[in-house]
C-alpha cells in the first residue's frame, strides 16, 4: 500500500485505506493521529482515567466495526461523533446505576409511612393515589417540590441541594417533616393504625 503522509502524520485517506485493508496499524495510527482529540471528546463527559481509556479504546473499536463500510469524509469529525456517542453512553450508564441505588434509598424512606402491617385491604391503591395527591396538593410548594424530588425523581439529597438552593441539614430536616406529616395523614384517613 502506498504510504500517504502529512508531515509526520498519516493522512485520513491513508488510515481510512488501513482499516479497509484491516489492518491493526489503522488502529495505532488512528490513536497516533487523533488520540488526544478522542481523550478531549470523552473527557467532557467522564472524570475518571479508567473510563476514559474504556471509551478510547471503545471509540477505536467502534471505528474498526464501521470502517468498512462507510468511508468518512472527515476521519477526525467521524471519530469525534464516535467518541462522543461512546462517552455519552458510558456516563448514562454510571448515572442510571446511581439513580437505581437512590431510588431504592428514597422508597425505603418512603415506605415506612406508607406501608403498615397492620393495613387492611380495605383501600384500593387508586384510592391511596388518591389520596397521597390530596396530601401533596397541601403542602407548601417548596415542601412538594423537595418531596417530589426525591420520592418521584430519585434524587439525591446532593442533588435536591443544588436545585433547589437550600442547605443539606434543611432538606433532610423538610422531608423528614414532610415524611411524619404524611405518616400523620394516612392514619387519619384509616390507611395505617
Amino acid at each position: 500500500m502506498k504510504d500517504i503522509r502529512k508531515g509526520d502524520h498519516m493522512t485520513d485517506i491513508n488510515l481510512i485505506e488501513l482499516f479497509f485493508a484491516r489492518s491493526e496499524d489503522a488502529i495505532s495510527g488512528t490513536k497516533a493521529q487523533y488520540g488526544r482529540l478522542v481523550r478531549h471528546v470523552i473527557s467532557g463527559f467522564l472524570k475518571s482515567t479508567e473510563d476514559i481509556d474504556e471509551c478510547e479504546n471503545d471509540t477505536y473499536l467502534g471505528a474498526w466495526n464501521s470502517i468498512p463500510p462507510k468511508r468518512p469524509d472527515n476521519l477526525k469529525a467521524y471519530l469525534a461523533v464516535i467518541a462522543r456517542n461512546t462517552a455519552l453512553r458510558r456516563y448514562e450508564y454510571l448515572h442510571a446505576e446511581k439513580r437505581n441505588a437512590e431510588y431504592a434509598v428514597s422508597f425505603e424512606e418512603l415506605a415506612e409511612c406508607i406501608c403498615d402491617n397492620a393495613q387492611d385491604a380495605q383501600h384500593s391503591d387508586s384510592e391511596l393515589r388518591e389520596t397521597i395527591n390530596g396530601f401533596l396538593e397541601a403542602l407548601k410548594p417548596d415542601h412538594r417540590r423537595v418531596f417530589l424530588l426525591r420520592y418521584w425523581q430519585g434524587c439525591s439529597i446532593e442533588e435536591i441541594t443544588q436545585q433547589c438552593g437550600f442547605s443539606k441539614s434543611k432538606t433532610e430536616s423538610m422531608l423528614f417533616r414532610t415524611r411524619n406529616k404524611l405518616r400523620n395523614y394516612l392514619t387519619e384517613r384509616g390507611y395505617r393504625t
